[in-house]
C-alpha cells in the first residue's frame, strides 16, 4: 500500500527581515491560518535556517508549535555558484523526500512569499514535476502592497529585480526601462540592497525624464512605513533621505 504524499506549503513571511527591533507581533501582519499552518509543520525547506528558527520562535508565541524547535528539520536551499549563471540547476529531490514519505513540508523566504521574487521557484516547479501537491498560503508581498499603493498602472506591470551596480550600466538599464515603460504603458517594478537604497534613488532620478512617475515604498507593514509617488521633477524639487537599512520597492511609470 502506497503511502500518501505531503504536500508542499508556501509559507509567507512577515517584511520585516533586518529590522526586527522595529517588528510588531507577527499575528498583526500574517493570517490565524498561516500561523497555525506554520506551527504544525515539522519539515522546513528555507532560504535561511537561522532566520527561519527567529520567525518560528515568532510562531510559536501565537500558537505553540507542534515539535520543540530543535526537532524541527530545517534545510536550506542551496545557492548557485557566483559567476555560474548557465550552471546546470541543483538536485532537489533530496529537499522534496519527505513529502513522497508521506510528511507536509512547509517553503519559506527571508521576507514575504516564497517563490516570489526568490530562489524557491526551483523547489516549486521541482514538486510539480514529482507530482507533490503544492498549496499557496496567504501573506504579504511587498512588490503587491508598493504596486498597490502607488496608484501607477496595477493592469500592466513588470518586476525586473535589482539593476547593475556599475554606474553606467544602472544608467543605461533606467533608461531601458523608461522607455518600454512609455511604449507598453508598464509599471517597472525595482528593488535593491538596503545599503544602496540611496544610490539607486539618486540614479533614477538623475537618468529618468521629469514627468516621469517614481514611486517609492519604504518599510512595508513596518511603524513608519510609507509609500510617496511622485514625478521625477517633483522629487527633484522636495528630496527624501531613505533609510540604509530598511527595505524598499521602487517603481516607475513613463507618460
Amino acid at each position: 500500500m502506497s503511502v500518501p504524499r505531503g504536500s508542499l506549503y508556501l509559507v509567507p513571511n512577515t517584511l520585516d527581515f533586518g529590522v526586527a527591533a522595529q517588528a510588531g507581533p507577527i499575528d498583526d501582519v500574517l493570517p490565524a491560518a498561516v500561523i497555525r499552518a506554520a506551527a504544525r509543520l515539522t519539515h522546513w525547506v528555507a532560504e535561511n535556517a537561522k532566520t527561519t528558527r527567529a520567525f518560528l520562535k515568532r510562531v510559536d508565541a501565537v500558537v505553540p508549535l507542534a515539535q520543540p524547535l530543535q526537532a524541527l528539520h530545517i534545510v536550506e536551499l542551496p545557492r548557485p555558484a557566483k559567476g555560474t549563471r548557465n550552471a546546470p540547476a541543483p538536485d532537489l529531490a533530496a529537499l522534496l523526500a519527505p513529502a513522497l514519505a508521506g510528511h507536509d513540508i512547509g517553503l519559506i523566504s527571508e521576507a514575504g512569499l516564497p517563490a516570489v521574487a526568490d530562489p524557491g521557484a526551483a523547489l516549486v516547479q521541482a514538486a510539480h514535476a514529482a507530482g507533490i501537491p503544492v498549496v499557496a498560503l496567504s501573506g504579504p508581498s511587498s512588490l503587491v502592497l508598493a504596486l498597490a499603493a502607488s496608484g501607477l498602472n496595477g493592469q500592466s506591470f513588470a518586476f525586473v529585480g535589482y539593476l547593475p551596480v556599475d554606474a553606467a550600466a544602472r544608467a543605461t538599464r533606467i533608461r531601458e526601462l523608461e522607455a518600454l515603460s512609455r511604449r507598453e504603458g508598464q509599471t517597472q517594478l525595482m528593488i535593491e540592497t538596503p545599503y544602496r537604497n540611496e544610490a539607486l534613488l539618486g540614479a533614477l532620478l538623475a537618468h529618468l525624464q521629469p514627468g516621469t512617475r517614481l514611486s517609492v515604498s519604504c518599510g512595508l507593514t513596518l511603524p513608519g512605513g510609507f509609500t510617496r509617488t511622485d514625478s521625477v521633477q517633483t522629487w527633484n524639487a522636495r528630496l527624501a533621505k531613505l533609510p540604509a537599512d530598511v527595505p524598499v520597492v521602487f517603481s516607475l511609470l513613463a507618460g
